[in-house]
């Protein structure tokens, strides 16, 4: 019979350790749920008006984007750019792929699905590859391109959430290695994390364009 660990009563995550299988809390994954659906959406948004945008080239059209405000917040000058292909295609497209995966991983967790302790290893990975991608993004969107785009900034912040979120997941259950201090810090105050992250690439968009801004 295969070992599991089902979620503790008040629905976070069991501290077990070594279990063959592993489950998770219904909070982690009704967050792995809502920050997929975030990122999915933006996603989904942005791979339309892009569609629009080349639709709009070929016809010798001019199309703007609805989240185009003003010199700053334009999503046009963004999806133009080549950052927004850097793996040849649009990077939408990879964002409909990874956020409609994390959002079925959740409402499998919901379901009762529980996991091998690889699974939730690849899941760190792979989080971890989307806040180093919209770590990229975010530094050339800033000072490279010199615009934003609404619907990217709600995706880094899901990825952003989703990998913290999966760090004290996979830090619990001691899929990784990790100091007792930061472990403790971690699981005591889980939610620190991704809002000091959230809140320095706020204080750089802020700074960046303060004069902006203030304007």
């Amino acid at each position: 019979m295969t070992q599991t660990a089902p979620p503790a009563e008040d629905g976070t995550d069991d501290e077990r350790p070594g279990p063959a299988t592993i489950a998770a809390g219904r909070v982690y994954a009704w967050l792995l749920v809502v920050t997929g659906l975030a990122g999915l959406l933006a996603a989904w948004v942005i791979t339309l008006d892009k569609k629009k945008l080349m639709e709009a080239e070929i016809a010798g059209e001019t199309f703007t984007p609805g989240c185009s405000l003003n010199p700053i917040v334009s999503c046009g000058d963004i999806m133009e750019s080549d950052q927004a292909e850097a793996f040849g295609f649009p990077n939408p497209m990879l964002g409909l792929v990874m956020y409609g995966a994390v959002v079925a991983i959740g409402a499998a967790v919901l379901a009762g699905a529980h996991f091998r302790p690889w699974f939730w290893r690849s899941l760190l990975g792979g989080t971890f590859f989307g806040v180093a991608f919209c770590t990229w993004l975010m530094y050339q969107s800033l000072y490279n391109i010199n615009a934003l785009c609404l619907w990217c900034c709600l995706a880094w912040v899901a990825t952003l959430t989703m990998f913290w979120a999966t760090l004290v997941h996979t830090v619990r259950h001691r899929l990784v290695p990790a100091p007792e201090g930061l472990r403790n810090a971690l699981l005591e105050f889980p939610w620190v994390f991704p809002a000091a992250h959230v809140g320095i690439i706020g204080m750089l968009i802020l700074t960046k364009w303060w004069d902006f801004w203030l304007g």
